[in-house]
Formats: C-alpha cells, structure tokens, sequence
C-alpha cells in the first residue's frame, strides 16, 4: 500500500523535487505553495508520466494556516514534510520581520494544528546548518545553535519551538539539516544555475569574497531518498544530517562548472565583496544517517554538474530571457 505524503512549500525546488522521487515510488501525494504551480522547467515532478496524480492547493503558511491543516486532513496524511520557508540569507537583513513572520509565527500556528491531529505518523522539518554559525572541525547532530544572521536565528528560533512540541506532547517531528542542496530544476540565482547562465549568455559572475567559503554540494535526488528514509524511519525529536564527504570553495564550484562548459575561469567571473554574516564554513557530519539507515550520497559533483548544464540546455530557449536574481516576495 503506498503511503500519504503532504508537502508544504511544493513549488520550492526541493519540495518540488521531493514530490517527483515520491511519484516516482508510486506514493499519494498531495502539497500546498503560496503561488500557483510555476513553469514546469522548475518543477521537476512535472517531468514524471504520473505527475497528474499530485495534487495542488495554491495556500499561503502565512494567510492560510487553518486550509493547510484542513487540507493535510482531508487527504489522511500520514507523512507531512515541510519544505517553506524564507530562505535567503542576505535578504534577511533588510527585512527581517519578514522572515521571523514565516518561519517562526507562520510555523508555530501550523504546528499547534498539526499537533491535535491523530493520522500524522511523522512530521519532518527541513532546517539547516545554517543555525550552527561558523563551525569549525565536523559539526553533529548535537552542536551548539550560533546563529549569525537573521535567517539562521529565524530557523533556530523554530527548531527550539518544535522541540518543545515534542517533549510536551510528544510531536512526531524529525528534523533534517542539508549542506548545499543543488541539481535540475534549480532556481537560476542559485550557484551552479547561475553560474551555467553567466556562460551562456556572457554575463560576468559576481564572485562575492572570492568564493573562499568551503561548502558540501549534495544532489537532490540523494537529499530526496535521505528524507524519504527519515519520514518513515527516523527517530521523533531527533535531527539527521544529509551532507556528502567532499567538501569545496565556491571558487572551486564554480571552476568546476566553468570546466564542464570549456571555458576559462577569469573569463566569466568578476570578484565581489563578501555578504554580511556570511558562515565561512560548515562541515556537516552525516554519519548518523549513514550508521543507522545505511544511507549514502551515491552522485558525484561532476555528474550533478553535468545534470545541470544539460536541462539548462534542454530549456535554453525559455531560460535565456530569464534573470538569475532573487526576486522578493514578501
């Protein structure tokens, strides 16, 4: 019997992404983003033969609490995975209030629904590393919240509001942090989007403190199977990280890309001054998930990499007359 799956936050690219591995299990699934469905180029369940068995409520987590809890009831999820959130770091500074209103008021509100609600066997929250700061050495699963900007402190403010949920009423929640999370179907101001866009159309690429900040790109595909296993395996109160061993400089990445294109580096990239709070680096420790499931991260850089440029290519005439900038919505 396939199992129920709601997804909040299904147009982001991860919540989007999630819903075409869990269609592509045979899974029910039903979700809800605030805007209606995007350009199927950046929804990757859409690319399924089955992706007319999704189901799509257009609800905003700030203006429509009480739809998603009825709406989450009304399809008997068992499994609800919430993927929204107010994710830019740098635009965390200039509104803050914004980003406290959706990833903390918003969140709490559908928690104490949630809660009350008998047919939830888990409740997966995706965090992220992003509430441990600059970290030195492996970070774990039980490292000290140091968070430096106000999007980290939004996040952590809700990662210690459910924990409280958790050991007053014993909320079903699991929580996942993820390094970098990439692959088709990507929003194009993201790195590696971004980067293939810049050298496809002649741009310069801003390269903000000259890429020293070392990060762990993991593919979607691999972050999908890791949260599919947590949903249904994971511990309640417990949080699990999804990272790969390899770690890299955004110069690196973006080398790396430049590479894949044959072109050269100096060519395409222009450096930038660095972004205020910005974490230099955060190794995150996956060997919680890798002992007790016997997950591993199974695509390399280079292939993801790859993946990328060539739905980029597929869809270059759509793309092309896009632009690779966060838009805010408040």
């Amino acid at each position: 019997m396939p199992n129920t799956w709601f997804i909040i936050g299904s147009n982001s690219f991860s919540g989007a992404s999630f819903i075409r591995y869990l269609l592509e299990k045979g899974e029910t699934v039903a979700g809800a983003s605030r805007s209606n469905e995007a350009n199927a180029i950046f929804l990757p369940y859409k690319w399924v033969e089955n992706s007319n068995k999704f189901i799509f409520h257009q609800l905003d987590l700030n203006r429509d609490t009480d739809q998603i809890i009825n709406a989450i009831r009304e399809h008997q999820s068992e499994y609800v995975i919430n993927f929204a959130a107010q994710s830019m770091v740098a635009e965390s500074w200039l509104y803050p209030d914004q980003w406290y209103k959706t990833n903390v008021v918003a969140n709490v509100r559908l928690h104490e629904g949630l809660r009350k609600m008998k047919n939830i066997r888990k409740y997966v929250h995706v965090t992220t590393p992003e509430v441990y700061g600059t970290c030195s050495g492996d970070v774990k699963e039980d490292a000290p919240f140091n968070p430096s900007t106000p999007y980290a402190a939004s996040r952590a403010a809700c990662d210690l509001h459910l924990m409280t949920f958790f050991k007053q009423y014993n909320f079903p929640v699991a929580f996942t942090r993820a390094a970098n999370v990439y692959g088709p179907g990507q929003q194009l101001y993201r790195i590696i989007p971004k980067t293939i866009f810049c050298i496809k159309s002649g741009m310069k690429l801003p390269l903000h403190g000259g890429g020293t900040s070392v990060r762990s790109f993991i593919h979607m595909n691999d972050v999908s199977e890791a949260t599919k296993i947590i949903a249904e395996n994971g511990k309640i109160g417990e949080s699990y990280h999804i990272s790969t061993m390899r770690m890299v400089s955004i110069r690196e990445l973006v080398e790396m890309t430049c590479s894949a294109m044959g072109v050269r580096f100096d060519e395409v990239v222009e450096m930038a001054g660095e972004r205020m709070g910005k974490d230099s680096a955060y190794r995150l420790d996956s060997t919680k998930i890798r002992q007790e499931f016997g997950w591993q991260d199974r695509i390399t850089l280079g292939n993801g990499i790859a993946e990328v440029v060539a739905w980029m290519g597929k869809y270059w005439d759509q793309i092309k007359d896009m632009k690779p900038e966060y838009v805010h919505k408040p």
